[in-house]
């Protein structure tokens, strides 16, 4: 069968297009396949060279872009963190946005990280909010490991939280809290509930600053700074864009959050200049006011030879520090432990009948006593372990790739250690969830930082250096709180009423402010 000539041609058109079809086909192929053997040979290459791909810690899948975002749920972060733990283990890999996350939550893994890793551990991430309000991370809590971290630090220590300094403090201890106990007393006679959250932050607010500052800022009696702080210690607290996703920094111009960072550090600023100018002005004048850390601090910066050069914003970066950090946690753990006991009335009790019987008849409780009260001091611990300040700690960030409990840490990893998680291991607790006080009788174990159950000030270099003057201060406002009244709740509302919820922030406070009826004990 012979085709027609046009249909030779068609067909013979057809069989070359095919042809040429078939061999850009090939070619494309060709293309494709030697990008991915060079790739492949690239990739293999990094490989053996970069050693073994690194054995991370177990955790749950990831997905582009968010990394493990969308798993944290609804729930507070330590409580999401917690929830993960439970099911991927006490070292726990995760991609929070960009950024490699390691979740420590056991007391093994945290005693090899403070005891073998601690320097490998010491950094402190790059966030958002702590870079302004701390003036460039001069403070020491978020300041970076180094050189002028380890003079800052030792240069607090020593004149502000050494155990001669704090003992130093006891008459101004003394004399604020006998203050906010008389203002009780005035007015418990109203039967008008008591804000315990709003008063015990005055308080503590009001120490600090006569101890680090040289007196309180007040008008008409209130602290005119008070609100500040608080939105300050909101905005240290949050996981902005940035912290998460550092390349979309530029978003926070848009969506209110650099104005809002501005207007706080603005009042902040204002603050701490007019504190330093004070002081400078006192100074000058040689009035013989005992010598206070601001001074202390401009002393430093007046002397080469101390080793360190401080400027006038490095100076209210460490001032920053002192009066948020100074405050926040002890007036969260003292009403922690008030929400406790007011739930616990057998405890509540056999606190309030030690201190009673050990203090006698008296104006009030003093710092002389306080030795005695060994069942205060119990509770105290017990609300340290329940609510512990900050569950999460301050994080922190790998300095170099290191190996723990056989897993590769790489650098540069952000580091979140649940103290609540820890604290309520019922490896090491029973009834970890129940507040029971009488779990420390037989029990040598403490907060100070060597106890790796026991962790709400943190451990090794980075923990929190000011511990002695936290526990004096809540030892003193608890056992006067206790001595001097019988706390009640509102009379419309049951134990099982009182709202435990925590708030989100860097310190865990009552999310519900706690409001009591003060009785007179007579």
């Amino acid at each position: 069968m012979e085709y027609p000539a046009s249909s030779r041609k068609n067909l013979l058109k057809l069989i070359t297009m095919r042809s040429h079809y078939h061999d850009d086909y090939c070619y494309h192929l060709l293309i494709l396949l030697l990008v991915f053997a060079t790739t492949l040979l690239v990739l293999l290459w990094r490989r053996q060279r970069n050693g073994v791909r690194p054995r991370l810690p177990p955790g749950p899948r990831r997905i582009p872009l968010i990394g493990n975002l969308h798993q944290l749920g609804n729930d507070l972060p330590h409580v999401s963190l917690q929830k993960l733990s439970n099911e991927y283990g006490p070292l726990m890999f995760l991609k929070l946005g960009s950024i490699p996350t390691l979740v420590v939550s056991s007391a093994d893994m945290a005693k090899e990280i403070f005891t073998i890793h601690d320097r490998v551990f010491s950094n402190r991430p790059m966030f958002y909010a702590p870079a302004k309000l701390s003036y460039g991370y001069s403070d020491i809590t978020f300041s970076r490991y180094g050189d002028y971290w380890r003079e800052v630090k030792k240069i607090a220590t020593m004149e502000l939280l050494s155990a001669k300094k704090v003992l130093s403090y006891r008459a101004v201890r003394e004399e604020e809290v006998a203050f906010a106990i008389n203002l009780i007393r005035t007015s418990s006679s109203s039967s008008v509930p008591i804000n315990l959250s709003e008063m015990l932050l005055r308080l503590i607010n009001n120490v600090v600053c006569r101890v680090a500052f040289g007196l309180k800022y007040e008008e008409d009696g209130k602290n005119k700074i008070y609100l500040t702080l608080q939105e300050t210690e909101n905005l240290l607290a949050g996981f902005s864009t940035a912290d998460l996703f550092p390349w979309m920094s530029w978003i926070h111009k848009f969506d209110g959050s650099d104005k809002k960072l501005d207007k706080n550090f603005g009042r902040m600023d204002e603050f701490y200049d007019k504190v330093i100018d004070e002081h400078i002005c006192r100074c000058s004048l040689k009035t013989g006011v005992e010598e206070d850390f601001v001074d202390v601090l401009l002393r430093v910066q007046k002397d080469p030879s101390q080793g360190i050069s401080l400027t006038r914003d490095n100076i209210k970066g460490i001032l920053m520090d002192t009066f948020v950090a100074g405050t926040d946690t002890s007036a969260a753990t003292l009403v922690w432990t008030m929400a406790e006991l007011i739930r616990n009335p057998t405890t509540m009790k056999r606190a309030q009948d030690e201190v009673r019987s050990v203090i006698g008849i008296k104006e009030m409780v003093k710092e002389s006593d306080l030795h005695k009260l060994s069942y205060t001091k119990l509770v105290i611990k017990e609300a340290f372990r329940l609510h512990p300040p900050a569950p999460l700690l301050v994080p922190r960030e790998t300095r170099e790739k290191c190996t723990i409990n056989g897993y590769d840490i790489p650098i540069k990893t952000s580091v979140l250690i649940n103290a609540k998680a820890i604290s309520t291991d019922p490896k090491h607790w029973r009834n970890p969830d129940e507040f029971l006080p009488e779990r420390f009788l037989d029990s040598n174990i403490d907060y100070k930082g060597q106890d790796f159950q026991l962790l709400p000030f943190g451990g090794g270099r980075r923990g929190c250096p000011g511990i002695s003057f936290s526990a004096v201060l809540v030892e003193l406002v608890l056992a006067n709180l206790l001595y001097g009244f019988e706390w009640k709740l509102p009379s419309d509302m049951k134990i099982e009423e009182v709202d435990m919820s925590e708030a989100f922030g860097l310190t865990m406070h009552k999310k519900v402010p706690l409001c009591l009826l003060a009785g007179n004990h007579k």
